[in-house]
């Protein structure tokens, strides 16, 4: 990394600030109490600390990020719901921007994983050097100035509003000829850089040199991500391990309270129930669709509403399974797409209003979630990784993490309290 410039306080920091509108400071994403946790600390006002080409800066501790606190014993565990997006960028739908209003709203942060190569220009295309591929090659292309220009312009609200910048990497390839399934560490380890490249240079692969920084040093802020097709996720978990990344969210689980896996937090997409099914499906929009139209992305318009329907009432019924069972965090992952006349950004929507300003309901990031199981401690994740899909201690959460025996149990006189 470049050496980084310290630029005092004044044009420049309301260049930043204006050019996302949105203040450094305070702003009227307040948490709520028992909901989104304690209100995070505002950036500081004082000093920007541009790196490198100044297309990223440092610029304090995030605004809105909540400090984690450890379960009293005997305390019920809030329910974290985590909306994440893979490819975040945005496009003439204006989803993302859609989005980042809808979980002001309702009290919620989400995560988007950017891809890098949405910050790189067509015509600077071979700059990208992708594993078992061409220079030049994506199978989701790359951008055009105004592209560009709009999606950094999301990501800079996105993060002063609190919301986490994970990374869903470059080119996209799924598959078994030279797919991410295919790639070995050490390729993880130049896609990985390449995505961060993309995104610390974009000033001098656009050439939009006026523009504001974004406000985060991206090697500290990029702390996990969900790999393309949920492909190539042993190597890539050790090639994050080994970059310090925190958590990786590229598998399938059922709604189990979290462990570490190769060193990261398995945070994992789940299985919940898939109405007028009898199996069950992931947390996913893409998923959904493919059970319901298949490969076609616009399929039958008749079926658009019941489709929406279907997942929107399939993730409230896992969110309710957890919510009144083991409280385990609800997983969801999603796109930007307007896949059958874009029912399933419907449904998510739906979902976010319907359950992120429950009591006791924390609509998070990843980074959220992860910096709060962090400071748990073990010994009650362990725990509380003993209840089963929907199982709610039977004895009620005081007793179950309290540390102390279980009551005797009801018509048993005199009989010795069971440790749960």
């Amino acid at each position: 990394m470049a050496a980084t410039q310290r630029i005092a306080v004044g044009a420049t920091v309301a260049a930043a600030c204006a050019a996302s509108l949105a203040g450094c400071a305070n702003g009227s994403h307040a948490s709520r109490e028992g909901v989104s946790g304690p209100k995070g600390a505002p950036a500081p006002q004082s000093v920007v600390r541009l790196i490198g080409d100044g297309s990223t800066a440092y610029t304090g501790t995030q605004p809105h990020l909540p400090r984690p606190e450890r379960l009293k014993p005997g305390q019920k565990p809030p329910q974290f719901v985590v909306f994440s997006w893979d490819g975040a960028g945005e496009d003439s739908q204006k989803l993302f921007s859609h989005f980042r209003k809808v979980a002001k709203e309702n009290h919620a942060t989400m995560t988007y994983f950017l891809s890098g190569v949405y910050l790189l220009p067509k015509e600077k295309r071979n700059l990208y050097k992708p594993p078992q591929h061409s220079p030049g090659s994506s199978d989701i292309g790359f951008n055009d100035a105004q592209g560009i220009a709009d999606t950094l312009k999301q990501v800079r609200l996105a993060w002063l509003e609190g919301n986490e910048i994970g990374t869903h990497f470059n080119g996209h390839f799924c598959g078994p000829e030279g797919g991410v399934g295919t790639w070995s560490v050490d390729e993880w380890k130049s896609e990985i850089a390449q995505a961060k490249q993309f995104v610390k240079n974009w000033k001098t692969n656009t050439g939009m040199t006026q523009a504001a920084a974004l406000p985060f040093d991206y090697d500290k802020e990029l702390i996990g991500a969900r790999t393309p097709c949920l492909e190539g996720q042993k190597n890539f978990t050790e090639a994050a391990r080994r970059l310090g990344f925190r958590y990786d969210s590229s598998g399938v689980d059922d709604q189990l309270w979290p462990k570490k896996k190769a060193g990261l937090w398995d945070l994992s997409m789940q299985l919940v129930p898939f109405p007028g099914h009898t199996f069950e499906q992931l947390t996913m929009d893409y998923n959904f669709m493919a059970s319901q139209s298949g490969t076609e992305t616009q399929g039958d318009p008749d079926m658009y509403d019941y489709w929406g329907d279907q997942m929107r009432d399939g993730l409230i019924k896992g969110f309710y399974r957890a919510y009144d069972g083991n409280r385990a965090p609800l997983i969801i992952g999603n796109h930007f797409e307007s896949w059958n006349g874009g029912t399933y950004m419907r449904a998510v929507e739906e979902v976010v209003r319907e359950v992120c300003n429950k009591p006791e309901v924390r609509c998070v990031s990843f980074h959220q979630l992860a910096d709060w199981l962090d400071a748990q401690d073990p010994g009650t994740l362990q725990k509380m990784r003993t209840l089963k899909v929907g199982e709610a201690p039977r004895q009620g959460w005081a007793s179950f993490l309290s540390g102390r025996p279980a009551p005797a149990p009801k018509g048993v006189p005199g009989a010795p309290a069971v440790r749960q």
